[in-house]
């Protein structure tokens, strides 16, 4: 049977990728619970794993929701937005790497990202309002807090899409590549996290999680008092570097 999201692990990074080219990778109900489970076994790996990498087979990132199971009953209440915040909440950096169409819920998908690399032919859109549809997998909460409230407005009100180039301009992708390099930028910024210490790029996830709606003075109290402190691995790559 096919695997609608792969998984694999290798140096402390782990790949997902979207495994459903044919239908343009819409997130049907049994691609959702692949992505679930994988995020389990990501979270059991602790610190085995640095990043994750998520990205998609084929010409298209994902088209979005798959419509054909608009009404179709859900194992939850939320289903697939706490998913999204799963996959969000992670606590290894996730890196998005974006080719062709990611549309609405491709484009909630990818917010859950902290980084998003997009190729040159991305094209990112929120197409609620052309179906008539209002969004519930977070689509109007981070999406702003990407690039901004009026940005944000724009782009839901008109449903226009956003190429890579703009994406990268307006902060909604950190960096905009030729397709032929999009696995390797991804890769490069996985490794480079890889080389880090677990236990600072962890707590700076928290961190930067926790304080993200925080005024300065809170949020400034929230790092001082919320310190993971130094790790148990600074000694030795202390040593390693000055020894």
């Amino acid at each position: 049977m096919t695997e609608l999201v792969r998984y694999s692990a290798s140096g402390g990074v782990a790949r997902l990728t979207l495994n459903r080219p044919e239908k343009r990778n819409a997130l049907n109900l049994a691609l959702w619970a692949e992505l679930e489970a994988h995020c389990a076994t990501i979270e059991a790996a602790g610190n085995e794993l640095a990043a994750v990498i998520l990205d998609a087979e084929g010409p298209v990132f994902c088209a979005g929701n798959d419509l054909k199971e608009r009404g179709v009953a859900t194992p939850r209440a939320n289903y697939q937005a706490s998913i999204v915040t799963r996959l969000a909440n992670l606590p290894q950096a996730v890196i998005v790497a974006v080719q062709g169409g990611c549309f609405t819920g491709g484009l909630e998908l990818a917010l859950a990202g902290d980084i998003i690399v997009a190729g040159e032919s991305a094209r990112f859109a929120d197409t609620h309002a052309t179906f008539a549809l209002v969004p519930v997998w977070g689509m109007s909460q981070r999406l702003p807090r990407r690039v901004g409230q009026w940005k944000a407005r724009e782009m839901s009100l008109t449903a226009i899409p956003v190429s890579g180039e703009e994406a990268a301009r307006i902060g909604l992708a950190n960096h905009c590549v030729p397709d032929t390099g999009l696995a390797a930028k991804a890769d490069e910024l996985a490794n480079a996290i890889a080389g880090q210490s677990r236990h600072s790029t962890f707590a700076l996830k928290r961190l930067y999680r926790e304080q993200a709606d925080l005024p300065l003075a809170s949020g400034l109290a929230h790092e001082v008092f919320n310190s993971a402190g130094i790790g148990p691995d600074f000694a030795e790559r202390v040593g390693g570097r000055f020894g």
